[in-house]
């Protein structure tokens, strides 16, 4: 077999892993498949770089491909999601002084109840908070509009939203440029190592499978190239099956803390792989089940249902129709690149490429092509489950 090379993007970012990980556990060499490997200093220039070309695929923000398809944010180039990389992963976090107003009012930081949290947030605040987010197009900020607009009759007036590159979002914490977060590992974690700021809640506490990374090309490229589009999804998918084993943590940690690709301790970085999260200087720990998951329970399929939830977010509030932006945010991942490429690799595909989001709450078993696949839970923190359907009318 002919070695190809693949140039592929990141964000140092810990759920960045499969990428990294494929290359450097050999899962792209036994397709035949040289990846290299572009770290980015922001999501931006990760995107610019897809879209001109400088790279081929891309570790992504899951709604960046939906949004561009959308017409949103000036970049009109179509890419396409062949893969989801990561489910869940980000934590939201709150300055010091924020966090003394918490505890002044005996607030627990249960890291669990989204409602609680938000309730205690609202009332610790005495205006509009300053929230950083990666990109204006993230799961970042959905899960924040979510969150927060289901607490709408408590919290005192809308976020201002900052765009702050993850490795400089525990700087801006420090600086005093925001008063709290939402962020990907181990960024949030080292807010807490730089004495800046607390971890009050992390992301699947709002939704509990949130799709957060993509693996992302061009569509051009994904037409184009399809055994290379099959070689790069076969390798990604066994390397995120790879950190999913028992026992590889460690690895994957001392692996991603090497200065060319994260370069934070290996033991911060662990934390995210573990779902041991130290949430404060007081030394305050909390175990968060799937804090961070690349493989269990179909978690790398692209349900069309999930891109239409981003879209129809999108739309709400940009103004566009919904019922088309539903539509076209399922064209965006691509169920069928999935399944074509990975047939002969994953052991069971889900029998539907959509779902209802948010109505599983407890380990179900799916149709599948051989009954033998468990969906993970997936609740939204207020109860709500979206319809794909019923949510374009």
């Amino acid at each position: 077999m002919k070695v190809e090379t693949i140039r592929a993007g990141y964000v140092p970012l810990v759920d960045a892993a499969p990428l990294i990980v494929a290359h450097e556990m050999g899962f792209a060499a036994e397709e035949g498949l040289h990846i290299a490997l572009h770290k980015a200093p922001s999501w931006s220039s990760l995107r610019d770089m897809l879209v001109f070309g400088q790279i081929d695929a891309a570790h992504m923000l899951s709604p960046v491909p939906v949004a561009m398809r959308l017409g949103m944010g000036g970049v009109q180039t179509p890419l396409d999601a062949l893969s989801v990389l990561s489910v869940n992963g980000p934590v939201i976090g709150v300055s010091r002084a924020i966090e003394a107003r918490l505890r002044e009012a005996g607030y627990d930081f249960d890291f669990s109840d989204a409602g609680k949290a938000g309730a205690a947030l609202a009332a610790a605040c005495e205006g509009p908070l300053r929230f950083g987010v990666p990109f204006p197009f993230s799961m970042h900020v959905e899960l924040l509009h979510y969150w927060l607009n289901g607490l709408s009759d408590r919290v005192p007036g809308p976020p201002a939203i900052h765009t702050i590159p993850p490795p400089l979002m525990a700087r801006a914490m420090a600086d005093g440029e925001i008063d709290a977060f939402c962020v990907g590992e181990p960024w949030g974690s080292m807010a807490v190592e730089n004495g800046s700021g607390a971890l009050l809640l992390p992301g699947n506490a709002i939704w509990a499978s949130e799709p957060d990374k993509v693996l992302a090309v061009r569509h051009e490229w994904a037409e184009a190239q399809g055994e290379l589009t099959g070689r790069l999804l076969r390798a990604v998918w066994r390397a995120g099956r790879w950190l999913a084993e028992g026992g590889q943590q460690t690895t994957a940690s001392e692996i991603l803390a090497r200065p060319d690709y994260l370069g934070v301790p290996a033991e911060v970085i662990d934390r995210a792989f573990t779902g041991r999260l130290v949430i404060s200087n007081h030394g305050d720990e909390r175990v968060v089940p799937r804090f961070l998951d690349f493989h269990h329970g179909a978690a790398t399929f692209p349900w069309r249902s999930q891109a239409a939830w981003i879209g129809a977010q999108l739309a709400k509030r940009a103004g566009q129709d919904i019922a088309a932006a539903i539509s076209i945010a399922k064209t965006v991942f691509r169920t069928d690149l999935y399944r074509e490429h990975l047939r002969d690799v994953v052991s069971d595909m889900p029998g539907a490429s959509e779902k209802l989001e948010g109505a599983i709450s407890v380990e179900t078993t799916a149709a599948s092509e051989s009954g033998r696949l468990f969906l993970q839970p997936d609740p939204f923190f207020d109860g709500r489950i979206f319809d794909p359907l019923s949510a374009k009318r």
